[in-house]
């Protein structure tokens, strides 16, 4: 299970951001990791700031901390379980908080790379699938933009929590 708990329920409610998002989740786990690299890269500065008193970077000390301390392989290794909602240690505690946490960790991530962060390979080209992608997002408004950001990141990640079911779903009132 990942961080979003109704991954039918998708905060990408328009036909233009559904399949942005459906396109995303189609592509391969590094073609994924591109396609989030190169939308930072080109919307980085505008998606940081959308929620600023939202993120809590320090939430996030295994991934915004020791991270970074690690070789490339072991970093290019843990975003992979991430994209994949795989059950380990650095996936768990992405998968442990909120969406605007998470793409507080993508964007990082995405400032750092080639420093601090494994970079893209220089020769590297994006597939027509992950520039198609761009072109997609690039023509949504803000707001359409953060919501497929917010499903796209919160559908990674690996959590235990198990949403609490409602009364309609167990057929019970709660007892105090």
């Amino acid at each position: 299970m990942t961080a979003n708990y109704e991954k039918t329920v998708s905060q990408a409610l328009s036909n233009e951001t559904q399949k942005v998002v459906e396109g995303f989740n189609a592509l391969n786990t590094d073609a994924k990791l591109a396609w989030l690299y190169f939308v930072y890269k080109k919307m980085g500065d505008s998606i940081t700031p959308a929620a600023p008193t939202a993120a809590e970077p320090e939430l996030a000390p295994l991934l915004l901390g020791d991270y970074y301390g690690l070789s490339d392989e072991q970093q290019l290794a843990i975003m992979r379980e991430i994209v994949n909602g795989e059950a380990t240690e650095y996936s768990r505690a992405y998968g442990a908080i909120k969406e605007n946490n998470q793409l507080l960790v993508w964007y990082a991530w995405a400032v750092a790379m080639g420093d601090q962060v494994v970079g893209m390979p220089d020769s590297y080209k994006a597939t027509d699938a992950i520039n198609n992608l761009l072109s997609q997002i690039e023509g949504l408004d803000f707001e359409e933009q953060m919501s497929v950001l917010r499903t796209v990141v919160g559908n990674m990640g690996y959590s235990d929590v198990k949403p609490i079911e409602t009364q309609g779903q167990t057929g019970k009132t709660s007892s105090l």
